[in-house]
Formats: structure tokens, C-alpha cells, sequence
């Protein structure tokens, strides 16, 4: 049995059964299997010819796009480290990132060539700018371009040093609470996590070599279980955050097809339109930011879309509320389910929440992973019911850490009962039947006369006032109790309930102490990848409401 999974093995073994499949599609460009695998060789081949050692950083600096996962596909291939990149980000972060990555090779879109223009100089470890062709921007002359390496193919790279499970991937957080963090998975944890090829809710045995995923395809069944075809799965977040990334690893290692939306900015009427056009069978999203106007566009255009081959929504990340899920799902085909994983960027597996029609999980709920649990911040495993918080962990495949961080790491990567933890910061209750109820990041805590508030907590029950589109949390500074809990609320084009009627609503659900003391009505900052940017909410709080920090 396979004891060192690489993800190139198995993607290659797939454009081997299935050549002709597709494997990328976006708009009206379709990329087989075969060819996806062509371009990967091309595009890993340069990377060897540049000048690229054992484990080089490889830096995709790119929007959703076949050349995103094409670029992933060939630094597996040569034993070489990819690092997913914000687009958002201005220079100066651009520069701490693949400073901090030590990045040898930054593949982008042209249309990012001036804010690389300004840092270029200062990046004297990037050995190959590959530029991937832009509308209206030009291919600089330091770059070159991405068409152009890939457009002939190549044989299969094979680097001096080979590949192996213990290659890494770098995935960095998006920083909102600090610089970002550069997450350090070996490959075969992150696909034995993933589930290493198979699938136990369909029970679906895992892959004993790579050859497995080529069979399978080949004889559609795994012994006497007939496997359903491999669909296409559409990645609606960013392929930067780590959502997208993971769930389009699971997919293609199971030779099915990703979907990148032709737009850059999220339209969910583009959204549901792909859904249909391709027959789309899966949606990866990251929570309420994507869910909401999903929704929206649905009950504002009844029977627009034959929706029949989506049977999921998976999403992570971010809190997804239970409004929410109840709607979409009355809209939904029926068996169609809304998958909501508790997880970030150095835990996966910490918890699940599954929906169906009629039987939709609470907000916030999620049965225990199996190498999950709930610690105490002494060191104690939190029993069910005992109204104890704790810490949410994860053990088994986990990150070696944090990239060149030792300190962060030894924070994030704890010992409890002579086992190697996960600890993200996310504190939870567990609940007499074994749930764990999340209760949010520690980091984000409003401390108010000495009661602890969980923001998550009050903004799901801000979220289920009728008017109320998207709400935020924050602490904003009091001179009596320290700091009071703000509520930053998007109501659209509706009329903005008052400070009042918002508190009231909210203390019908929780304890008085956790109700809003002070209200500003605006759109809520969201990062690309849909999370909250609770710095910036907080700088945007405390504008609006005339507060010094």
C-alpha cells in the first residue's frame, strides 16, 4: 500500500484512463485531461530549466482560471512547493508574501503586472515571471508568457530528486488578524485528509495506489460498488483559498471536472446559469457571503434555471446560517445537500453538518470529526454536556506547520494526552450528544464588563431579523466596560431597523449581555475569499460612530 500519496501520481493516472474527459472548463474554453496534463509537463519542465531545486516555491498569483490548477498540477510533478496568492493584496503585502515564501517562480495574470512592476526589483529570488494572458493588459518583457510555454506540450518532467508524499504545498492564511501564514502541507497528508480517492459517506473505500483512480474510471465500479460518473464541480470562492483548493483536489482525484466562472467578480445569475449550461453536479462555496446572494437570485427568478444535476453545496470556512439552508433547499432539486465543513487553513476534519430538505442542521452545529475534540485551555478533553469551552483540535493528517515559524507553530501545533493537535483558536462547546456547538476565534472576543462575547454567536442572531442581509460583530471601546458589542449590519435597499428594535430582536435569542449596544448600518468588508476582514470592520465601526481606538 501506498504510503507516500503525491497528487501528481494520481492526476496523471486519470489523464491516462479518461484523456478525453474535461478536466478545466471556463466560459467557452474546455480543457481535456489529456491536455490539462500535456501543459502541466510543459509548464513543469520550464520551472526545471529555470533553475528550480528540490521544493522551489512556485507562486499563483492568478484569478479562477484553467492555468490556476494547471499550475499546481506542474509543481507537483517537479517536486516543487506551490503558494496560493490574494489577489487582492496591494504591493507591499505582495512583497511580504513571496518575500516570506521564498517564492523562485510567480505565475500571474498580466492584468497584475503593475503592482509586480513596483516590487520586482526587491524579489531577487524569482528566477521565472510566466505571465498568463490578460484582456487589455500586455505581457510585460521581464515575463514570459504562460500560452507559450505550455502551448506545445512536453513529455512527462521528471525532476533529478523525483517526487514524493513528504513535497510540500503552502497554503497562507489571509491575515485579517496579521500577517499572513504560510501553512505547510505534505502531500500525502493533505490527501489522506481529503480523503486518499474515496468517499465514506458513499462508501467508497479510499485508493490502495494511484493506479486506482485510472481503474475506476476505466471499469466505473470499485469491486461489486458501481461508481456514479465523475462530475463537474463548479469553484464559485477563489481557488486561493484553501475551500476551493481542497475540494477541487478531491474532485479531480476522482477524475471529474472543475468549473471556473468566466466572470471575476461573483454573479450568482452566472452562478446558476453554469449550473445548468454544464450540468454541474457540486458548488464550493464559502458561507453566508455566497449562500445569501445565491438565494436571492433564485427567489427573484422562480424556474429560470433546470438545476436537476446539482446535488451539493459544500462550503467552509465561514459561518452558514440555518435560514439560509432551509431556503435554498426548498428551491434546491429534491436530495440535493448542503455540505458545511468546520475547518480552516491548518485543520480539516474538525466537523460536519449535513442537510437535506427537512432535515436541515442548526447554525454553527457540526458532528464531530473523528479525530476531533474539545479541550479546555488547561489541557482537559471537554466532556458532552458539560457546558465546558474549550479549544476545537484536530490530530491524525495535520501540517508540519507553519513556513518559518516556529514560534506560531509551537502555538497552533499543541501536545495534548501524548498526541500532536491542530488547534486553529476556535473556541466550542460539546454538547450532551456529542455536537459541537462553535462559538467563534478567540482572537475576536469582545470583552465587555468582564462577560466574554463570541461575535459569531450575535451575528447569526442578527442575521435572522428580517431586513437584515449580513451582519459583523465587533468590539468598539467603552469607558465603563471596557469595550461594548457593535453591530455592523447590511440591509440593502431596505429601510434600516433602529439600535432598538435590533437589540430587542437579538435579546429574544441571547443573554442580554450579548445584545448590540451601539448599530452602524453599512455594507459589510468581506475578503475575496468571503470571510470577514474584522480589522477593517472595526476601523469602519469605529469611523462611523466618531470613536477613537
Amino acid at each position: 500500500m501506498t504510503t507516500g500519496w503525491n497528487f501528481a501520481d494520481v492526476w496523471e493516472e486519470v489523464a491516462k484512463a479518461a484523456p478525453d474527459r474535461p478536466a478545466q472548463i471556463q466560459g467557452d474554453r474546455t480543457i481535456a485531461w489529456r491536455d490539462f496534463d500535456r501543459r502541466a509537463n510543459a509548464l513543469a519542465a520550464h520551472l526545471l530549466a529555470a533553475g528550480l531545486g528540490q521544493g522551489a516555491k512556485v507562486a499563483a498569483y492568478l484569478y479562477n482560471a484553467p492555468e490556476y490548477l494547471e499550475s499546481y498540477f506542474a509543481a507537483f510533478k517537479a517536486g516543487l512547493s506551490p503558494v496560493n496568492t490574494n489577489y487582492r493584496y496591494e504591493p507591499e503585502e505582495l512583497f511580504y508574501l513571496f518575500d516570506n515564501a521564498d517564492a523562485e517562480a510567480i505565475v500571474f495574470h498580466a492584468g497584475f503586472a503593475p503592482k509586480l512592476e513596483a516590487i520586482r526589483g526587491r524579489l531577487d529570488k524569482v528566477k521565472t515571471w510566466i505571465a498568463v494572458a490578460d484582456l487589455g493588459a500586455d505581457i510585460p518583457d521581464w515575463a514570459v508568457a504562460y500560452e507559450d510555454v505550455v502551448a506545445a506540450g512536453a513529455d512527462r518532467a521528471v525532476a533529478p530528486w523525483g517526487r514524493s508524499g513528504d513535497d510540500l504545498m503552502l497554503l497562507y492564511t489571509g491575515g485579517t488578524t496579521g500577517m499572513p501564514k504560510g501553512v505547510m502541507w505534505r502531500q500525502d497528508d493533505l490527501f489522506q485528509v481529503l480523503g486518499a480517492g474515496g468517499n465514506v459517506l458513499a462508501m467508497i473505500p479510499p485508493f490502495e495506489t494511484p493506479a486506482d483512480a485510472g481503474e475506476r474510471l476505466r471499469t466505473g465500479k470499485v469491486g461489486d460498488i458501481v461508481l456514479p460518473p465523475p462530475g463537474s464541480a463548479i469553484a464559485a470562492c477563489p481557488l486561493m483559498h484553501g475551500t476551493a483548493q481542497f475540494s477541487s483536489f478531491a474532485v479531480m482525484s476522482g477524475g471529474g471536472c472543475i468549473v471556473s466562472l468566466p466572470s471575476r467578480k461573483f454573479d450568482p445569475i452566472e452562478l446558476w446559469g453554469e449550473v445548468e449550461r454544464l450540468g454541474a453536479t457540486s458548488i464550493a462555496i464559502v458561507g453566508q457571503a455566497f449562500a445569501q446572494p445565491m438565494l436571492e437570485a433564485l427567489e427573484r427568478n422562480p424556474g429560470r434555471w433546470n438545476l436537476a444535476s446539482l446535488t451539493r453545496i459544500g462550503s467552509s470556512g465561514t459561518v452558514w446560517s440555518h435560514e439560509n439552508k432551509q431556503a435554498l433547499l426548498a428551491l434546491l432539486p429534491p436530495g440535493a445537500m448542503l455540505f458545511d465543513s468546520l475547518g480552516s487553513s491548518e485543520a480539516v476534519g474538525l466537523g460536519t453538518s449535513a442537510s437535506m430538505a427537512g432535515a436541515e442542521a442548526n447554525t454553527a452545529q457540526f458532528l464531530v470529526g473523528p479525530n476531533a475534540a474539545v479541550f479546555t485551555e488547561d489541557g482537559r478533553r471537554a466532556q458532552p454536556g458539560s457546558g465546558e469551552r474549550g479549544l476545537v483540535a484536530v490530530g491524525g493528517f495535520i501540517p508540519v506547520g507553519y513556513y518559518k515559524d516556529p514560534e506560531k507553530s509551537a502555538k497552533t501545533f499543541r501536545i495534548f494526552e501524548d498526541r500532536r493537535w491542530s488547534v486553529p483558536g476556535d473556541f466550542a462547546e460539546v454538547e450532551a450528544d456529542g455536537v459541537i456547538k462553535l462559538l467563534g476565534r478567540g482572537s475576536q472576543v469582545v470583552n465587555t464588563g468582564g462577560e466574554k462575547v463570541f461575535p459569531e454567536e450575535v451575528e447569526e442572531a442578527l442575521k435572522t431579523h428580517p431586513v437584515v442581509r449580513d451582519a459583523v460583530v465587533v468590539g468598539v471601546p467603552d469607558p465603563r466596560f471596557g469595550e461594548r458589542v457593535c453591530a455592523v449590519v447590511d440591509v440593502g435597499a431596505a429601510d434600516a431597523p433602529t439600535l432598538e428594535e435590533l437589540t430587542a430582536h437579538v435579546k429574544g435569542r441571547l443573554a442580554d449581555y450579548k445584545t448590540p449596544r451601539a448599530l452602524v448600518v453599512a455594507a459589510v468588508v468581506r475578503a475575496a475569499n468571503g470571510k470577514v476582514d474584522y480589522k477593517a470592520v472595526r476601523a469602519q465601526a469605529l469611523e462611523a460612530l466618531g470613536v477613537q481606538a
